[in-house]
């Protein structure tokens, strides 16, 4: 009888990850000892109200800033043992990420927009398979002044996609759309989770998006309040907020 595979065990695992900022005299606490388990493939929701940790617990396991306490194991690697270049390689190689402003330049296309990350990547895909996977292959010459806001935040899904990171971390990725363009955004970001295979979190304050995640990771003050799996995951299309 054929043994069955491994279990691969979590893409990323904290333990007691805390996050301190200084504030003058005071001490704030932006993350609280959180302890996570993300698996390699699945898609997850973070929901919280302003203030709750998400944006902080997403940049720690980008390797965007480094914990007051705690760790943060990403592949295997323990980010905090990383040297800033071995960091800047790390979040190079391995990491996308989408934030609510698109953050593109406006002198450049959609196109070279995304070339900026593949030029650099190790094992890019081209910068029109990549507008191609978010639905604007025809549009990948015209500037972002010629985009709408929803398409502009599909070249910014291209941009991190095109690297073909094992992990994608998107920061309310539908903050600055309409409910309709935000669900054209939601379900690239779905297509991207089912056919790349990169374990996705997405961060929102909007609880009407948790419905479409494998699990859902609910925050405040600082610390994971609840975590859910949704059985059946439903389309971004059937989402109504």
């Amino acid at each position: 009888m054929a043994s069955s595979s491994p279990d691969p065990g979590p893409i990323i695992e904290t333990q007691g990850l805390t996050k301190i900022y200084p504030l003058g005299d005071l001490q704030v606490e932006a993350l609280r000892g959180v302890d996570l388990q993300l698996w390699p493939g699945e898609l997850v929701v973070m929901l919280g109200p302003s203030g709750s940790g998400k944006s902080t617990l997403l940049n720690l396991l980008g390797g965007l800033d480094r914990p007051s306490a705690g760790s943060v194991q990403v592949l295997g690697q323990s980010l905090g043992a990383l040297s800033e270049r071995a960091l800047t390689l790390f979040r190079r190689e391995r990491v996308g990420f989408v934030f609510q402003f698109y953050n593109l330049i406006p002198s450049l296309t959609a196109r070279e927009n995304v070339a900026l990350v593949t030029d650099i990547a190790r094992n890019p895909m081209p910068p029109e398979e990549a507008l191609d996977r978010v639905g604007l292959g025809a549009r990948q010459h015209h500037f972002p002044s010629q985009l709408s806001g929803g398409e502009q935040q599909r070249v910014a899904i291209a941009r991190a996609l095109a690297k073909r990171p094992a992990l994608l971390l998107c920061d309310e990725p539908t903050g600055a759309l309409d409910s309709a363009t935000g669900v054209r955004v939601l379900e690239v970001l779905g297509r991207v989770n089912r056919e790349l295979g990169a374990t996705t979190v997405l961060i929102t304050h909007n609880a009407a998006i948790a419905a479409m995640a494998d699990r859902v990771v609910r925050m405040a003050d600082g610390r994971i309040q609840s975590v859910a799996t949704n059985a059946e995951p439903q389309a971004p299309g059937g989402l109504i907020w």
